[in-house]
Order: structure tokens, then C-alpha cells, then sequence
């Protein structure tokens, strides 16, 4: 097991650790610009159901599985939550069990566990069409609960079961007998065939469902970089490109407002590191790609029904494009596009603003948001390779 313990020496030392810790904890997720309706839009016209704190596809099965095994008890409310919460913490003892260590979720914490699998991957479940119980993970256990009184008040095995398939879809496969023994990650070709098949019904048109269907996976840093790239639909293709423009050219907004914490922090290193990062931004910029991007085509093509992209968002992303075409802008945080950030994320957080805020500052470790947007492309490429190695 390995851990970061706090160690009393001076402050370059405590920043330094904390440093560490950010680029563990604060990748792309981030959103302190105000841009994440914009790219789950994206990532859920290309791979709808996945997050980025999700890990191995098998728990799509999993969950399902784990909480077929509370169906038909008599156990009362608490005791049901209780069961499923061991169910779910016993899961992680299984495939560490069964030899597996990457993907774990509660590896280390056992069942001291925040954040239980359920959690990570329900609306996953929900959005492929696995998951037929439209409510929430409370709200399914208080209908165990009542399922279980019932069949053991009425004695009818029958009705009570025909209600909790509605639960599940009916093509779920069948759970490993030693489950809670021996899990691994590892699909089975029925298992394989049954996400694919649920993927085909539920999003047709996605990449996620192209590339799976097609037994296509290509190791690649970013999407739009794919091998394949030129046999995708033009719909897809098109979408990939507004992606790369749009991931590049908000970038350097990301890494100026790192800049502009860590001048406000008085700290050199991190200072000196952003400067660097956003030189390299500039040079690898494709300018002509910019200047011709159209935003009323870009905001047409990721438009999403279940995300609302505000016109904040839009006006930050207009005129941060407008600067970056100018080809003249320091990008400091003392210049023009600084003011254009600290004011972004000044009007998104109010008070609680890292410029104004010096206890918000001091919390701050140094990173948020500093890679490129990969719109869960990491996410996609793990499912993929799990598909194409199975038994």
C-alpha cells in the first residue's frame, strides 16, 4: 500500500507534496472556467454512459448482479442497505481475490469506502439500457425492501420475481456462481457480445458503439489522432474536429489561470513551470485551423438534450478565440486575456473566487485542470481493450 503522509519541513516542501498530490487528483475533470456543459456535450455524443471516475467495464455487469442478490429478502430497510453496502465493499475483495489490482474500486479504503461502485457507474447503467429502474439507488433499495415484505407476506415467489426483472434488462447474463469468492475483470465472450448489443440499442450512432461493434481497438493520446480516423461517419468526424480545435484552443485559458494562481501564490517554480507550458501551448497552436473554425457550426454539432450550454459559457469561448487569433496577446496574467480568465472565473464563483478569496487560494495544490481536454477518450480506450481481451 502506498500513501502521501504530510511531513513537517519547510514550505517549499509542504508545496511541493501538495503538487504531487494535484497532479494525482486534479487532471481534466476540473471545470473552474465554467466549460463543462460544453464537454460532456461532447463526451456524450462519443461515448455516451462513461465518467471519468469509472475504470473497468465489467462492473456494468457487476452492479446488476450484486443487487440481484437483495432481491427476495425480508430483511428490513436498514438491513437491505447494509447488505448492499457489504455486497459492494466485499466486490473490491473479490477480484483482489481473483488477482486483479488496476481498476479496483476501494482497493485501499475497504469498507471505509466513500464512493461505492453504484454510485460511479448508475446512470452508465441507466444510459445503456441495462438499468430499466428509472429511479435512484435509494429509492431501489426501499423497493427491495418492499418487493421482499411482500413476497414473504403473500408467499407468491412468482410475483414478486416478475417485478424485479423489470429492474434489470432481461438479456443481463447470468452472475458467476463464486462471485464474492473470485471476481475478475475479465469479460466472457456472451458477456462481450451483451454490452455491444446493448450499446447498438440504446446509441447507434455513437463512436463508442462504432468502435466496439467493429472490434476496433487503437492505442492513440487523443481521439481525433485515431489510426482509423478516416473510416469513421462524417457526422463523427466532423465532431472530432471541432473537439481538437476546441480542446487546443482552451487550453492556454486553463494553463493562464495556473499561471495567475501561482503568481498570486508568489510561488516560482509553478510560475516559471505554467510559462513554460503555455509557450509550448502557443507554438503547437494550429492558427489557420482557428481562424476558420466556425463557432455557430461548433455550437449546432455539440448541442446535447441533456446538457443546457449557457450563454456565459459561449461569450468566455468567443472572446478567448477572438484573442487567440489576434497572434499578438502575452497571454500574462496581467494582460488582456488574464483579465478575460480572472473575470470568467470570478462571475462563476463569487466569493469563493481563488482571486479574492486568500483562504480558497492557500487550498489550492497547485494544479486544476491543466491537461488538454480528452473528452473520457482514456475511459473509452480501457473499455474497448477489455472488450478485445476477453476469455
Amino acid at each position: 500500500m502506498s500513501s502521501l503522509a504530510w511531513i513537517d519541513f519547510d514550505e517549499a516542501e509542504r508545496q511541493r507534496a501538495q503538487r504531487i498530490m494535484a497532479f494525482f487528483q486534479e487532471r481534466e475533470s476540473r471545470d473552474e472556467l465554467g466549460l463543462g456543459a460544453i464537454r460532456d456535450s461532447i463526451s456524450d455524443h462519443l461515448f455516451p454512459g462513461t465518467s471519468t471516475i469509472q475504470t473497468r467495464l465489467r462492473y456494468m455487469l457487476f452492479i446488476p448482479w450484486l443487487f440481484q442478490l437483495l432481491e427476495g429478502s425480508d430483511a428490513t430497510e436498514s438491513q437491505v442497505r447494509t447488505k448492499a453496502r457489504d455486497l459492494e465493499t466485499g466486490l473490491a475483495d473479490a477480484l483482489k481475490a481473483g488477482g486483479e489490482s488496476k481498476g479496483i474500486i476501494g482497493r485501499e479504503a475497504g469498507r471505509d469506502l466513500l464512493r461505492l461502485p453504484s454510485s460511479v457507474y448508475w446512470a452508465g447503467l441507466g444510459s445503456w439500457g441495462i438499468r430499466l429502474f428509472p429511479g435512484s439507488i435509494e429509492s431501489l433499495l426501499v423497493s427491495h425492501h418492499i418487493l421482499g415484505r411482500s413476497r414473504a407476506s403473500l408467499g407468491n415467489e412468482d410475483g414478486s420475481a416478475s417485478l424485479a426483472l423489470s429492474i434489470w434488462t432481461k438479456a443481463l447474463p447470468p452472475s458467476p456462481k463464486d462471485l464474492l469468492k473470485r471476481a475478475v475483470f475479465r469479460l466472457t465472450v456472451d458477456e462481450a457480445q451483451f454490452i455491444v448489443d446493448r450499446l447498438i440499442a440504446n446509441h447507434p450512432n455513437s463512436l463508442l458503439t462504432m468502435l466496439a461493434r467493429d472490434h476496433i481497438y487503437d492505442e492513440c493520446g487523443h481521439i481525433w489522432e485515431h489510426p482509423r480516423l478516416s473510416l469513421f461517419p462524417p457526422q463523427i468526424r466532423r465532431l472530432l474536429n471541432h473537439a481538437d480545435i476546441f480542446s487546443q484552443v482552451m487550453h492556454g485559458a486553463s494553463l493562464l489561470y495556473n499561471l495567475s494562481l501561482s503568481e498570486l501564490r508568489k510561488n516560482a517554480d509553478w510560475s516559471a513551470d505554467y510559462r513554460e507550458q503555455i509557450q509550448n501551448w502557443k507554438s503547437a497552436l494550429n492558427l489557420s485551423d482557428i481562424r476558420n473554425w466556425s463557432l455557430d457550426d461548433f455550437w449546432d454539432t455539440v448541442a446535447h438534450p441533456a446538457h443546457t450550454i449557457r450563454p456565459g459559457a459561449k461569450q468566455f469561448v468567443k472572446q478567448w478565440v477572438q484573442l487567440v487569433n489576434t497572434q499578438t496577446e502575452t497571454f500574462e496574467p496581467t494582460s488582456s486575456a488574464g483579465t478575460i480568465v480572472e473575470g470568467r472565473e470570478r462571475h462563476l464563483k463569487t466569493t469563493q473566487s481563488r482571486y479574492i478569496n486568500r483562504a480558497a487560494r492557500d487550498n489550492w495544490r497547485g494544479a486544476s485542470g491543466v491537461d488538454r481536454l480528452a473528452f473520457r477518450w482514456n475511459q473509452a480506450k480501457s473499455y474497448l481493450l477489455d472488450l478485445a481481451n476477453v476469455e
